[in-house]
């Protein structure tokens, strides 16, 4: 990095090919307390970044095995103590949420930022100038953000190309066939004003047959059967849904039943039949034909839903519940009475699909508020990982009806953003200039990752992106085999998702560059001597990872 300092000293540059920083036993302390942190974070996400990133097989504490590449659910599976750490991944978690897909995009890029800042503190600078200097920095980032969006998604065309790199990034296998049938699912549901609801589109996991075997239904489908005799209504389904048992108050309900004798309990007992009566006597006089619950099944209340024709299903899962809710226009209830407003529907029936089956809601052909992607896969591992890129794609379909506005992908963005950000540093004096230079290099670490997760030879293509990028050409990304055109290859990124991850990214790195200490409360020194006589010494053999990311302490 060829930029100066007010002072006229060099700005010192990263260390090593992959520019991490060694131990504060080696360098000594760390200038900002958080840097190791967010560096054994980021060493955690790092092999996962980009379509060809690796997946972690991680064990949780509770003893659940979960194999994933996403890096919103790899953070959700550790078990963080140092609270920058805990920030970091407050940041990415709110990344995810709010546009899908960028959790490691926030943890990688945070991590490089604080390290150059690392550098820009022993290079002299005080907190405060490297504060406004980095804080002008994101500002003129975002500003040259969407000029570098040169496509945007018309209103008309078939969304498989803006949908597949995001697909491709979260799915082990099968991007091109699973990203068709979400770019069908998407384009079924779309709106005539052009708008789209996420909630209409469901996804349902059935194990067994291949990912190509996966289809799409219309309606939404739920993997549950029926659990009564009535297995289906073919017309006018009106369907109330119950986040509670079907059937009578459960034992954690706030009553106690004082029982003297065996007249008591034959008296309660016909009381509680006549309650159950009564409540699914209720349903049937408010023509309610579906019921859909999520507890137990009373096999009382499944004879009197029999009875009265009713189809109960048991669903197994709570987000079920909450889509057909909203696509349904009826509230969740949590007693056994009818819903001010029942769902309508056309029919309700039983799908078989391979060996499983399925529960259908479905509606009238034209307009079809919902339709369901069923995905199929021989593990349960390989369904999530389909599913959650399944729902990456439908987020960002979301994004792109609100701003239909494309980047270049594959780490092309952040290269042009690089060269944009180090021609004005090396014109800026004072703080401003190394700081802009500092955010450069940290964009620039972005697609070396891609290009070491890929194989490849990291210091030869970055070097033909720099010659690409220089020349003008800023199109040129990372591929499977080396450098890329992504307009030929059609691999872009969501001007919304990439926008909101560097606001993140700037207010996490700004958070943790005023910590100036970490301090955490510990208990006395006699009780622990007491309750765990381990020296201390014997201590810091048994725990280094919980010593390295708990940092130095005061």
């Amino acid at each position: 990095m060829a930029g100066r300092t007010a002072a006229g000293a060099r700005l010192p540059e990263r260390p090593g090919p992959r520019r991490r920083a060694g131990s504060p036993r080696a360098q000594g302390r760390h200038l900002l307390r958080s840097l190791p942190a967010a560096q054994t974070l980021a060493r955690v996400i790092r092999p996962c970044y980009g379509p060809q990133g690796r997946q972690k097989l991680l064990v949780t504490a509770r003893g659940t095995t979960v194999l994933t590449g996403y890096a919103a659910a790899i953070l959700r599976a550790l078990e963080l103590e140092h609270p920058a750490a805990r920030l970091l991944r407050q940041a990415a978690h709110t990344q995810a949420e709010s546009s899908g897909d960028g959790a490691a995009f926030v943890v990688l890029l945070a991590e490089a930022l604080l390290l150059q800042a690392e550098h820009l503190l022993r290079a002299g600078l005080t907190r405060s100038q490297l504060r406004e200097a980095y804080a002008a920095a994101a500002a003129e980032t975002l500003a040259l953000l969407p000029s570098l969006a040169i496509r945007s998604l018309g209103p008309l065309e078939d969304p498989f190309g803006a949908l597949y790199s995001v697909v491709n990034t979260h799915a082990v296998s099968g991007a091109d066939c699973l990203t068709k049938l979400v770019a069908q699912a998407c384009w079924a549901t779309k709106e005539l004003d052009g708008g789209f609801r996420r909630e209409r589109v469901g996804v349902c996991t059935l194990r067994g047959g291949r990912l190509e075997d996966s289809c799409l239904l219309p309606g939404l489908a739920l993997c549950a059967e029926p659990c009564g005799q009535v297995t289906a209504v073919p017309g006018g389904a009106r369907v109330a849904l119950f986040v509670c048992g079907f059937g009578p108050a459960g034992p954690n309900a706030p009553a106690t039943a004082r029982l003297s004798g065996p007249a008591d309990l034959a008296t309660f007992r016909k009381g509680s039949e006549r309650l159950i009566e009564k409540q699914v006597a209720q349903l049937a006089s408010a023509c309610i034909n579906v019921a859909v619950a999520w507890g137990d099944i009373d096999e009382n209340a499944l004879m009197q839903a029999d009875k009265h024709n009713i189809m109960v299903i048991r669903a197994t899962s709570r987000r079920d519940m909450v889509y057909l809710s909203e696509v349904l226009g009826t509230p969740l209830m949590c007693h056994l009475l009818p819903p001010p407003k029942p769902g309508k529907c056309r029919r309700v029936y039983q799908q078989e699909l391979g060996e499983c089956l399925a529960v259908v809601f479905e509606w009238e052909c034209p307009g079809t508020p919902a339709v369901t992607l069923v995905l199929r896969g021989a593990t349960a591992h390989g369904l999530q990982g389909a599913e959650q890129a399944a729902y990456r794609g439908i987020d960002a379909y979301f994004q792109l009806c609100q701003d239909p506005r494309l980047l270049p992908g594959a780490g092309a963005t952040e290269m042009a953003l690089a060269k944009m950000l180090s021609e004005k540093g090396s014109k800026l004096e004072g703080p401003n200039g190394p700081a802009f230079l500092a955010f450069a290099q940290a964009l620039r670490s972005l697609p070396e990752t891609l290009a070491e997760n890929a194989g490849l030879a990291v210091s030869q293509v970055m070097a033909e992106m720099n010659r690409a990028h220089q020349a003008g050409n800023f199109l040129v990304g990372v591929g499977v085999e080396g450098v890329i055109n992504v307009a030929q290859e059609e691999v872009w990124d969501t001007l919304t998702a990439k926008a909101r991850g560097l606001r993140a990214v700037a207010d996490v790195t700004l958070q943790l560059m005023n910590v100036d200490e970490i301090v955490v409360a510990k208990q006395s020194a006699t009780y622990q001597q007491d309750s765990n006589p381990v020296p201390k010494k014997a201590k810091e053999c048994l725990f280094p990872v919980k010593d390295q990311l708990l940092g130095t302490m005061e």
